[in-house]
């Protein structure tokens, strides 16, 4: 079964970190392109930050650049979402996703998702 599983997600006050994790199994991640998503309440899933299958390319969002990044574990089949100076409009509910797609820096088609881990930045 193919599966993207996410963690690492908590309550964090505003200038901390996080570091979320997104493991693939029942597939090898590194055959693909990923990204990070994320669902604040009340509004659309947006795209955060996406790495190719490589490595060597990142986009990120401009609401998180400079304090996002990300990064692959190609090993333990694995991806990872630094987050820095984290802000309360960070709140959101993040999910990774993986796709084969060359047109991943979009945020628009990934075929493999996972179910989310939530992040909540408050004091």
């Amino acid at each position: 079964q193919l599966q993207l599983v996410e963690s690492g997600g908590g309550l964090v006050q505003p200038g901390g970190s996080l570091k979320l994790s997104c493991a693939a199994s029942g597939f090898t991640l590194e055959y693909y392109n990923v990204g990070w998503f994320r669902r604040a309440p009340g509004k659309e899933r947006e795209g955060v930050i996406c790495v190719s299958k490589s490595g060597g390319s990142t986009t990120s969002a401009d609401s998180v650049k400079g304090r996002f990044t990300i990064s692959r574990d190609n090993a333990k089949n694995t991806v990872y979402l630094q987050m820095n100076s984290l802000k309360p409009e960070d709140t959101a509910i993040y999910y990774c996703a993986a796709t084969w797609r060359d047109d991943f820096d979009s945020f628009v088609e990934y075929e493999y998702w996972g179910q989310g881990t939530q992040v909540t930045v408050s004091s």
